[in-house]
């Protein structure tokens, strides 16, 4: 696992930025809501409900952020080493050169505008990562989504108990829907913790939304061990489990623990044979 240098970590555009900033923040914000008002107000302090949901809580958080910072961390562009193009013509007609970073690039390979380089096996640039999903952090992207689903929809539930059930006096009101509508102009014009504890719900929601269509759309591609801009190809398929192994590596079982767990890939990223099982012809 190669790291990326710091000055190419940080998110490169404004609308990187915000994305980042937005999970960065919304994150801890709604454990430390969940674990200091809501909680509290279902089970009793220190109780065995109370904890097992304050450390599965935590477990989530940890899965969340660890794997949004891997992914920004490690390196899958060209630059994480010195690529060497094959010397067999067959393997070297694979590759192409990209103009903008005036080097040869492997197939599957290909530039972000963004990233301002190419990227190995590259599925794409997130905004909220802030950087490019390809061979070597896809790991960790699609963990960051999966905790993102169980993390939000979790709250969601315990948060729609507490202000629609235990707080409905409060809540069931039109001012309401109005703050869910237009939650920043609402928190701005009559500022209060009920109108910042509805933004929380509504930043919830968004997560798990957001979240639960990024997968539903890279499930499929992730399934037959393609990317995003060959959605339509089955030339690297190898079977379900050889697609995921090829994402989570030889100890993909355990990968769901956390980003520190280590599970090479079976492959380097660079030279790619198309699957002998595909029907589909080379481009």
């Amino acid at each position: 696992m190669i790291l990326r240098p710091w000055d190419r970590v940080l998110p490169r555009s404004i609308a990187d930025f915000g994305c980042f900033l937005l999970v960065a923040i919304f994150v801890p914000v709604t454990y430390i809501f969940q674990i200091t008002v809501v909680l509290p107000e279902l089970f009793a302090i220190g109780g065995f409900c109370y904890t097992v949901l304050w450390l599965a809580s935590l477990f989530i958080v940890f899965n969340i952020s660890s794997n949004m910072l891997a992914a920004m961390l490690v390196d899958t562009t060209i630059r994480m080493e010195l690529l060497k193009p094959p010397s067999e013509p067959v393997k070297l007609g694979r590759w192409r050169m990209c103009h903008d970073c005036q080097a040869l690039v492997p197939p599957r390979s290909w530039h972000c505008e963004v990233c301002k380089v190419c990227v190995l096996k590259r599925d794409h640039h997130c905004r909220f990562i802030g950087c490019c999903i390809g061979h070597h952090n896809y790991r960790y992207f699609l963990f960051f989504l999966v905790y993102m689903i169980v993390g939000s929809l979790a709250a969601l539930i315990t948060h729609s108990v507490y202000l629609w059930y235990l707080h409905f006096e409060v809540y069931w009101q039109l001012s309401s829907l109005y703050t869910v509508v237009a939650p920043a102009l609402s928190l701005t014009l009559k500022p209060s913790w009920d109108s910042f504890y509805l933004v929380i719900y509504e930043l919830n929601l968004l997560g798990f939304g957001i979240s639960s269509l990024l997968l539903i759309f890279h499930w499929p591609i992730v399934s037959i061990g393609s990317v995003t801009r060959e959605r339509n190809s089955r030339k690297y398929d190898r079977g379900l489990r050889g697609n995921l192994e090829m994402i989570l590596g030889h100890r993909m079982h355990l990968t769901w623990l956390s980003p520190f767990v280590r599970s090479e890939l079976p492959h380097d990223g660079v030279n790619w044979e198309v699957s002998p099982a595909s029907s589909t012809k080379e481009e």
